[in-house]
């Protein structure tokens, strides 16, 4: 028998489970795209076997349901979903950061013909739309389910047995305790990202030099702060209950700071970083998560013609992909910093080993 899966929003989340999907023994995929154009870029890729504009065409003969669209719009379309004649025991799941929320909502709804089982794949991608769509997008990442207690273990089976295409680890968590933890580790960062930027720019706006000398570092721990603002506008409004109790923590976590600057507590602020480091050391650090991992390298260069090419073409020579190079700065009697940016920890791996042994300074 064939499963019929139908993708609502075949973006990078979306485009890329259809790429797991797509091709296997079996297994159809249809698209549902909410524009005539957006459909012409779902087939120029080719991760669906088949685009339509009609919700009810991509619905009605589905075994699952993915909703990967934004959080915003999850309620939505599950309304809709409940409002067509669907395949009797069809699976409806999504893929949003946030579980609670169109949790309830599936249990206020009573579906008719579907259960309804919550998912949400954490990994991500800097890039974003079909275009950015990958098979490898969720490999060693974790796959979150956040089924009620009422779902049948049967259609938990048959949506876990579908997701193992995407080479995820498969965990199941309650859905609120899903927001609480998602909220702290992903959410509030990105918060704190985008409020530290906003005040160094504040301060940007009386003298240019904050913007000139807060290049490298402060770049790269802030880089989170250019995530999409209408995404981030709907989960956290949409995750606000459990936001202002983290939000509150840390403004106790700064004030202990201050306090600490205030009386000169130097071996207060030994432990604070002492603490920090301890339970950082313990953090997994080849897991994929919701905050994408960068692979760069940093080389020190010397202002000589072709020395860009040359570190290129021996990278090239060795098939080690390159997804970015940046030139942090170049002046003259001044080595320059260069960026090295790849897609994966083992071209970055291979890359420091091949410049190393050509002789070339190269630090992470």
């Amino acid at each position: 028998m064939t499963m019929h899966i139908s993708i609502f929003g075949v973006g990078l989340i979306g485009g890329s489970l259809a790429l797991c999907f797509k091709g296997k023994p079996g297994i159809t995929v249809t698209g549902y795209a909410h524009t005539e154009a957006y459909a012409d870029q779902v087939r120029a890729k080719g991760v669906v076997d088949h685009v339509t504009l009609s919700v009810e065409e991509a619905a009605r003969d589905a075994d699952v349901i993915f909703l990967c669209v934004p959080v915003g719009s999850l309620e939505y379309y599950l309304k809709q979903l409940n409002e067509i004649q669907l395949k009797p025991g069809c699976i409806i799941t999504d893929v949003g950061s946030t579980k609670a929320s169109i949790a309830e909502c599936a249990s206020q709804l009573e579906l008719k013909d579907a259960c309804f089982i919550g998912g949400h794949p954490m990994a991500g991608s800097e890039r974003s739309g079909v275009g950015a769509a990958s098979t490898l997008l969720f490999e060693n990442a974790y796959y979150v389910l956040t089924p009620a207690d009422n779902v049948p273990e049967e259609k938990l089976d048959t949506l876990a047995r579908l997701l193992a295409h995407t080479r995820a680890h498969i965990v199941r968590v309650e859905p609120r305790l899903h927001d609480e933890i998602v909220g702290a580790i992903s959410h509030l960062p990105h918060i704190i990202a985008v409020a530290l930027v906003n005040q160094i720019s504040a301060y940007n706006d009386d003298n240019a030099l904050y913007r000139t000398l807060a290049a490298g570092g402060f770049r790269d721990i802030t880089r989170i702060a250019s995530s999409d603002p209408v995404v981030w506008r709907d989960i956290l409004l949409n995750n606000r209950s459990v936001m202002l109790p983290l939000l509150r923590d840390w403004n106790e976590g700064i004030q202990r700071f201050m306090d600490m600057l205030e009386e000169g507590d130097g071996s207060a602020i030994e432990e604070a970083f002492r603490r920090a480091g301890e339970f950082r050391s313990v953090l997994p650090e080849r897991r994929k998560g919701m905050i994408v991992s960068q692979y760069d390298l940093y080389l020190d260069v010397p202002d000589h013609p072709g020395i860009i090419g040359r570190i290129a073409t021996e990278l090239g020579a060795n098939s080690i992909n390159l997804s970015n190079i940046q030139i942090i700065e170049s002046r003259e009697d001044v080595p320059g910093v260069m960026r090295l940016s790849f897609r994966n920890e083992v071209d970055q791996e291979r890359a420091k080993e091949l410049l190393l042994s050509k002789g070339h300074p190269v630090y992470q």
